[in-house]
């Protein structure tokens, strides 16, 4: 079974088109060239940055029959042929050498059926998905390549079990960790694995996307400065429409004026976004875990007033270049006016803690709750 997850069929042409990635990719380039790549990576970066891609593209380089070599001042750039029996099995999904392996294949163990999708990886997928695996030969290239996501949900017990292949991997065997946090991971893991990084995406480049697809500017710059750098983030919150950005600017606004007789109602306005938003993501990322979807939305709504709070100490320091929020430059001021800097800082970490509670599965209306009184006015604020 070639352990192909839906939610990531997102094909490319070549490995030249891997987005604003040099770096990574001439670290690659350079081993291909050389013939010593390493039995198995981590690709550490933020969530969107093109690590599945690169992967995906690197894993058909190395499946590729009849590598292209093209000649450069620097140094020789291999890609696929895009053509030869491999290639070809690769584009339509069904390499026999080549497996995207993921924690919701735990539906699939032999003792999964029925399971919810699980939070963390389970042990029975890295066990049936890539440990048995990687003890059978390729059957059409010279290679096998396994693809983990979400490394950085790995238990120990789960660490533990990949160990063992990371240790005495067999010479065809190909082994890539997707990790976002990389101080997810045992020390014993990261030092079996070549660890390559990648950066964040340009946000002018991450603009220019969003537009191709239909965004109009204002939004498109919006969602490109909170991403961060995260082009797949800001894809993913574009496609939820005007969704997310309304309630965006609902939320900034209410904010700006918050009072504690009105916290209370706005953490429950929030946890009703958060179900309805998370019902479109879900549609978008079918098989995908419901916990793990709303966990995703509560902490994107989080963030959004982390970046209210950052923007108004900006706007306290510099007098408000390069805003987040600079299509509400008005509520960002009265926030400004509200909270000093020692204030918004505190009111920033403690936003950061709200970020790990969501992680811990902490009742989300209490957390908005909490976060909400914590913000909203009180005759402390301006002393």
């Amino acid at each position: 079974m070639n352990s192909l997850c839906p939610l990531r069929l997102i094909y490319i042409m070549s490995i030249k088109e891997i987005f604003c990635q040099d770096k990574a990719i001439s670290i690659l380039q350079r081993a291909f060239a050389a013939d010593k790549m390493p039995h198995a990576y981590i690709f550490a970066g933020a969530e969107g940055v093109g690590k599945f891609k690169t992967a995906r593209e690197w894993a058909k380089l190395l499946l590729c029959k009849n590598p292209v070599i093209e000649k450069t001042e620097e140094t020789d750039f291999a890609d696929s042929c895009g053509s030869c029996e491999s290639c070809r099995l690769f584009k339509a999904g069904s390499h026999p050498d080549f497996n995207i392996v993921y924690k919701e294949l735990r539906e699939f163990t032999r003792d999964g059926k029925g399971k919810p999708p699980p939070i963390e990886f389970p042990v029975d997928v890295v066990r049936e998905f890539l440990i048995e695996k990687v003890s059978t030969k390729p059957t059409l290239s010279q290679r096998k390549v396994f693809v983990l996501g979400e490394g950085e949900k790995l238990n120990i017990e789960s660490q533990n079990c990949l160990l063992k292949v990371l240790e005495e991997p067999p010479e065809y065997c190909t082994i890539i960790l997707l990790c976002t946090r990389l101080e997810k991971l045992l020390p014993t893991t990261k030092s079996r694995c070549q660890v390559i990084r990648f950066g964040p995406i340009d946000e002018e480049k991450i603009v220019g996307r969003l537009k191709e697809m239909g965004i109009e500017q204002t939004q498109a710059q919006y969602f490109a400065r909170l991403a961060q750098g995260s082009l797949g983030l800001a894809c993913q919150w574009a496609k939820l429409d005007l969704n997310l950005y309304d309630t965006k600017k609902e939320l900034i606004n209410s904010l700006s004026t918050l009072e504690y007789a009105d916290a209370l109602y706005l953490a429950q306005r929030l946890l009703d976004e958060t179900k309805e938003i998370a019902a479109i993501w879900l549609r978008l990322e079918t098989g995908t875990s419901k916990t793990d979807i709303n966990r995703r939305v509560a902490k994107t709504l989080v963030q959004i007033i982390i970046s209210a709070l950052h923007d108004a100490m900006k706007l306290n320091i510099t007098g408000g270049e390069g805003l987040i929020n600079f299509d509400q430059k008005g509520q960002i001021k009265k926030l400004a006016e509200r909270f000093d800097l020692e204030q918004s800082a505190e009111k920033i970490a403690d936003a950061y803690k709200t970020l790990r509670w969501i992680d811990s599965n902490v009742n989300e209306k209490l957390i908005f709750e909490q976060l909400l009184l914590n913000l909203a006015v009180s005759d402390k604020i301006g002393i």
